[in-house]
């Protein structure tokens, strides 16, 4: 027992974190470094969030997004237990990222086969720099973000929750509406042929939404199998 605590000890002195990621900015692509990245979601995110409802590759999407955006609001609602938040929290604080972050979740009188009822943001609600909502995802963040007085806003969005064709364009087509200079995440977004029965309404909704708009976005996804994850990089940040 002893020589076990004392080896994580030694392990602790000698894990130096490397706070600076490198990111790229001076080519045309999406680039960080995947060593550095690879080392802190395998460290620091997997043994708080495990690998559910987040596998690997979406772990390090999630996390390398707001490495490179460096946004100044994080918004995410519908997703599990504040996972998403979690991770978003865990990345911005280790990476001395400076940005608020925003979980919100169905009201408690409201039914939803996701509800995550007294369960609510039990990965999250302890940590006092990530703020609480109930309501409408997307109507409470623009919400906020109209009554910020940050001069330098840059959004992140992370859709997650009821994955319908429908509800997903309301709400790309709203952010962008409002914010056109967001960057949105999008969860549930692999496309498999019409004989899997899987939901492929997240991927016909960003579809849709890109057919005017492919010059203000760079799409980058995981498209290994279930569930994907798509970034809608604003090419202006």
């Amino acid at each position: 027992m002893f020589k076990a605590k004392f080896k994580n000890i030694i392990k602790k002195i000698l894990y130096k974190k490397d706070k600076n990621v490198f990111v790229n900015k001076n080519g045309t692509e999406f680039e960080v470094n995947n060593w550095i990245l690879s080392e802190f979601v395998v460290r620091e995110i997997i043994p708080i969030v495990k690998f559910h409802p987040f596998p690997l590759n979406e772990l390090m999407l999630m996390s390398a997004a707001v490495c490179f955006i460096k946004p100044t609001y994080i918004f995410e609602w519908g997703t599990h237990f504040g996972k998403s938040a979690r991770i978003f929290y865990e990345t911005a604080h280790y990476f001395n990222i400076q940005t608020e972050i925003h979980s919100i979740d169905l009201p408690e009188n409201i039914e939803h086969n996701e509800h995550p009822h007294k369960e609510r943001g039990k990965f999250v609600k302890h940590i006092k720099k990530v703020h609480l909502h109930l309501g409408d995802g997307m109507d409470t963040s623009l919400g906020i973000l109209k009554e910020s007085k940050n001069e330098k806003i840059i959004p992140l969005f992370f859709l997650d929750g009821d994955h319908s064709y429908e509800s997903v364009k309301r709400e790309l087509n709203g952010i962008f509406d409002q914010y056109p200079q967001s960057n949105i995440l999008i969860h549930d977004t692999f496309l498999q042929s019409e004989k899997s029965g899987y939901n492929i309404g997240p991927y016909e909704a960003i579809e849709e939404f890109l057919k005017d708009k492919k010059d203000k976005f760079t799409l980058i996804d995981t498209k290994t199998g279930l569930p994907g994850m798509t970034l809608l990089l604003n090419k202006k940040i």
